[in-house]
């Protein structure tokens, strides 16, 4: 069975989390979802529905490259769930190359991502280019994606109060 990708509606919010607590076992990443939510600071947030079931989702939120005094923006693929029972079908994959393209077409010009270099390389984000980017989560597992040229190269990473406050 194939899945829908389309943006989340309020009436989504209770199957999310659902779906969260499920791929993560906890609720942490649902938790930090609604804070980006209620902080205004989710610039995507996607799901993926099946047979007429939340079956996955994904959150892009704002976060800020500081340089030299100056702020450009970035954002931060943060959480990617998939229910469990659906794991390994490919709506994972679905859900970020359909956010990537809607990010490009908006403007967005860099996206960072903590998480398996193995499978996010497939996205074309790599740890390599991160290394010019001061990050609490600086490290191998730390990986970015430039989708323009104007994105920085470089700088401070500051992340949305929600993460901030699950720290």
């Amino acid at each position: 069975m194939s899945a829908v990708i389309r943006p989340e509606t309020p009436a989504d919010l209770a199957a999310i989390r659902a779906v969260n607590d499920a791929a993560f076992g906890g609720a942490q990443e649902s938790a930090l979802v609604d804070g980006l939510r209620a902080d205004g600071d989710l610039v995507l947030s996607l799901v993926a529905e099946a047979g007429g079931a939340i079956v996955g989702h994904v959150a892009f939120s704002r976060m800020q490259v500081e340089r030299n005094g100056a702020a450009a923006p970035a954002v931060s693929l943060a959480p990617l769930s998939v229910r469990p029972d659906r794991q390994r079908n490919g709506i994972g994959t679905m859900l970020v190359r359909t956010a990537l393209a809607r990010l490009t077409e908006r403007g967005e010009s860099l996206v960072f991502v903590l998480g398996e270099p193995h499978y996010y390389g497939r996205f074309g984000f790599s740890a390599e280019p991160a290394t010019g980017f001061v990050s609490p989560y600086a490290g191998p597992y730390f990986q970015s994606l430039t989708l323009s040229e104007r994105a920085p190269s470089a700088g401070a990473v500051r992340y949305a109060r929600a993460f901030v406050a699950l720290s």
